[in-house]
């Protein structure tokens, strides 16, 4: 049994994590960090209303029991300069999980990154989120794996917070079928990327970056369990 801890629940990825934490019997707790209430009630969710999310310390405690961070919260780089996409991406991140690690040492943290992710790319995004990798690896957590998903379609209802995104998922999304079989390791949903991310959480990876061709064997790895 483990108890997990969630950033990001209201976004597309953090919703289908959510739901596979709450349907998934090894999960006995969810703590949902958020800034306002959702208004989501299960039996095994918690939430931890936080105004401030680059500075966790004055509820480090409330963190403290957990093993496993899945951290899904992101934003889009589109219209963003740099510095305004590093201060959310990279500082708000390493905030949160400063703090984790510190009251949970032997917790393993999951970072939902990006296909194309590198330190040393010219694209903006990819460089900062190549940072924010690169910062979680060398803290002491007992695993700290970052998963670089493609495309992501969402399931069981589920809808992006994003205009734009949303539009675009209308526009592409009952193709997806075709994307699958002709992309098999390019895409993947949001309860498949779930599912990969809780086995990961509880068994662990031989490596720190999943890429989008692992995300597919560690989710059938988690129901063949």
């Amino acid at each position: 049994m483990i108890r997990v801890v969630l950033f990001g629940a209201s976004g597309m990825v953090g919703q289908g994590v959510l739901r596979e934490c709450l349907a998934d019997p090894d999960v006995e707790r969810v703590l949902s960090v958020v800034r306002t209430p959702s208004g989501v009630s299960h039996p095994k969710l918690a939430e931890l209303v936080h105004g401030d999310f680059f500075n966790f310390a004055p509820v480090g405690a409330a963190l403290a029991g957990y093993h496993a961070c899945l951290f899904c919260l992101g934003v889009s780089a589109a219209g963003m300069n740099e510095a305004d996409y590093r201060h959310i991406t990279y500082d708000l991140t390493l905030a949160a999980a400063q703090v984790l690690v510190r009251e949970n040492p032997a917790m393993t943290f999951i970072y939902i990154s990006g296909a194309g992710t590198d330190v040393h790319k010219k694209t903006m995004w990819a460089r900062v989120k190549g940072a924010t990798e690169l910062a979680l690896m060398q803290l002491p957590f007992k695993g700290a794996y970052m998963f670089r998903p493609g495309y992501i379609q969402p399931r069981h209802g589920i809808k992006s917070k994003t205009k734009w995104t949303r539009v675009l998922y209308a526009a592409v999304g009952w193709g997806y079928p075709l994307w699958k079989l002709l992309f098999k390791h390019a895409v993947t949903t949001t309860d498949e990327l779930a599912r990969a991310m809780l086995t990961v959480a509880k068994h662990g990876a031989p490596r720190q970056l999943i890429e989008m061709r692992d995300i597919a064997s560690f989710a059938a790895r988690e129901l063949a369990h």
